[in-house]
């Protein structure tokens, strides 16, 4: 059985670059995916138009809008599942985390408040997602993800900053809760990554194998 590795952070933080040197580090058999999964999932989609304002109210519908993930990773389930039985690492940018530190920073909560719990008690207990045997926290200061989803704006297409990575104070907070689901080692053992020094992946990829 393979095992699920997970990396999360802010919007810009540059978890596809890290995705791509660890999936190097690790060698072997590797399967990546990113969530939300843009032009797979219905649900996927009718996040990126929540996220543009194409959603009307709902896109400032917390609850609503983390359905709407939740239900994008839930079709993805089987997928992963059956990575797993074949691969040896699964890497993910992005997974249940992400619901939970967004939506709690957007409804002023903390890690662990009653948004993050309920979370869980939808992806893992109701929906059944796999639970991840690592989290990654690719740690970097707010103005520096800012700068870096900007820039990704302006050289990348169809990577307009949405709403929420246009937000500020929005990000401060999600970095707060993230510190926080870290700290707790929240669903698995968590390892933070220095997103602004040199990164020794070899080692990393060994500490996450063992």
């Amino acid at each position: 059985m393979g095992r699920l590795i997970v990396i999360e952070g802010l919007d810009g933080a540059g978890k596809r670059t890290l995705a791509t040197s660890l999936e190097a580090a690790l060698g072997g058999r590797v399967t990546r995916l990113a969530f939300p999964r843009y032009g797979e999932s219905v649900h996927a989609d009718l996040v990126r138009e929540g996220l543009h304002g194409r959603l009307g109210g709902f896109g400032q519908e917390v609850y609503g809008m983390a359905m709407l993930y939740a239900l994008d990773r839930h079709g993805a389930a089987a997928s992963i599942r059956a990575a797993l039985s074949a691969v040896d690492v699964v890497l993910l940018d992005r997974y249940v985390a992400s619901n939970a530190a967004f939506g709690a920073a957007r409804l002023h909560q903390d890690a662990r408040g009653e948004f993050v719990d309920w979370v869980r008690a939808l992806e893992i207990d109701r929906l059944g997602l796999p639970v991840p045997d690592a989290q990654l926290l690719l740690r970097v200061p707010v103005e520096v993800a800012a700068s870096r989803a900007e820039h990704r704006s302006r050289t990348e297409s169809n990577r307009e900053r949405d709403t929420w990575e246009s937000d500020a104070a929005l990000q401060s907070r999600v970095a707060a809760v993230y510190e926080a689901l870290a700290k707790d080692d929240w669903l698995s053992p968590w390892h933070v990554v220095d997103g602004t020094s040199t990164t020794d992946y070899q080692a990393l990829a060994a500490l996450l194998t063992r």
